[in-house]
């Protein structure tokens, strides 16, 4: 009888639910394209507008309770500047479409490497710590043909391939063991990427939360946990508006969703890695872009993909354009930086920052026409 009266009461309650969802998505199919714009843009601010405050008031957290900084920065740093791309990913991937979730992790590492690199080489050529290269370049090479090689490995007959659930859970593993390698880096005086490391004092928002300013938080305990959660909320909440909007757009342009993922979505998550390595390298920092976009890179495999194939119980599914052009696509830009810092001998000049770009227009045009 008790079981029969808990069923009923949740009953309504998931009515509701689901009329909501309904309504939204009719909403959406009756919305001039341009609101669709509108409404993917106001979406990526709120999530990462979020992203900024759980990674802010969650270095805060730790350090009030004096955790290190370099563990601060390897963990909790580095999977929140990589958080709109993980939120968006994973709502795609259990809302059952796994190539937003693919194109969205692919184009943003062409977009780091592609776009922001590009562009911080063309405004202040710079050298490159070849410590960084030689240890988390050679990781992050090594994950973007991880990633193409999985999808080769499990093939299906339309001509796309699988990430499996085991898959996944493999990149989780390797991702844990990859913070533990930067924490023991850190430690032994080997610099961290940006997106690995401690927040740099001069960059904006949670990436310059520094331990003397976090000490002054002392007694607001319950306001650090309030915004904690608003920002929880507005990640789930922008990756929710988000992820239904793009697969609208993507039916009325009449392109894949990987493709409006790896373009559109990836580069409006990508904005603040762009503003801060922009901002970076025009106050002559650009090593710190570099050492960015190849800390977030290496997660978007490892976190973004990893967690949205580990939530999937078939796995991560990529279409036919995503494996035979974005995920490529990320093999190829990588191997171009990573040749192209070598042979350079760690210095950067602005032909191969105009390369990157290049490679990036190249891979966002072919998205659209092929």
């Amino acid at each position: 009888m008790l079981a029969a009266m808990s069923g009923s009461e949740a009953l309504p309650e998931y009515l509701v639910q689901n009329a909501l969802q309904n309504l939204f998505q009719n909403l959406l199919q009756i919305a001039p394209v341009w609101s669709l714009f509108v409404l993917i843009a106001v979406s990526i601010a709120v999530l990462v507008k979020g992203a900024d405050l759980v990674v802010e008031e969650a270095v805060g957290l730790a350090a009030r309770h004096n955790v290190s900084k370099v563990l601060i920065g390897a963990t909790i740093v580095s999977i929140g500047t990589t958080l709109p791309e993980a939120a968006v990913s994973v709502m795609a991937a259990a809302t059952g479409m796994p190539d937003v979730a693919v194109g969205n992790a692919a184009g943003s590492v062409i977009c780091n490497f592609g776009l922001i690199l590009g562009v911080s080489i063309l405004l202040a050529p710079t050298g490159i710590d070849p410590t960084t290269v030689r240890r988390h370049g050679r990781v992050q090479l090594a994950t973007a043909l991880l990633l193409p090689a999985t999808v080769l490995l499990f093939r299906t007959p339309d001509g796309g391939g699988r990430i499996p659930q085991t898959a996944g859970l493999m990149y989780v593993v390797l991702l844990s063991g990859y913070l533990a390698l930067s924490v023991y880096w850190a430690r032994h005086g080997s610099r961290l990427p940006v997106a690995v490391a401690e927040p740099a004092s001069d960059l904006s928002g949670a990436r310059r939360a520094a331990p003397d300013v976090l000490q002054e938080r002392d007694g607001r305990g319950w306001k650090t946990a309030a915004e904690l959660l608003l920002g929880i909320v507005l990640v789930v909440g922008g990756s929710r508006l988000l992820v239904p909007a793009v697969q609208e757009l993507a039916l009325r342009l009449r392109v894949p969703d990987a493709i409006v993922a790896a373009t559109l979505v990836a580069f409006g998550t990508s904005v603040p890695e762009l503003a801060t390595a922009v901002t970076a390298a025009r106050k002559g920092h650009g090593e710190l872009a570099v050492g960015n976009v190849i800390g977030a890179n290496v997660l978007n495999v490892l976190l973004v993909i990893g967690v949205s194939a580990s939530v999937t119980p078939g796995g991560l599914y990529a279409s036919r354009h995503a494996a035979q052009l974005l995920l490529p696509a990320v093999a190829l830009i990588s191997l171009v930086v990573w040749l192209g810092v070598a042979l350079q001998r760690g210095r950067t000049g602005r032909l191969f920052g105009a390369l990157l770009l290049v490679l990036y227009s190249g891979s966002a045009v072919a998205g659209y026409l092929l």
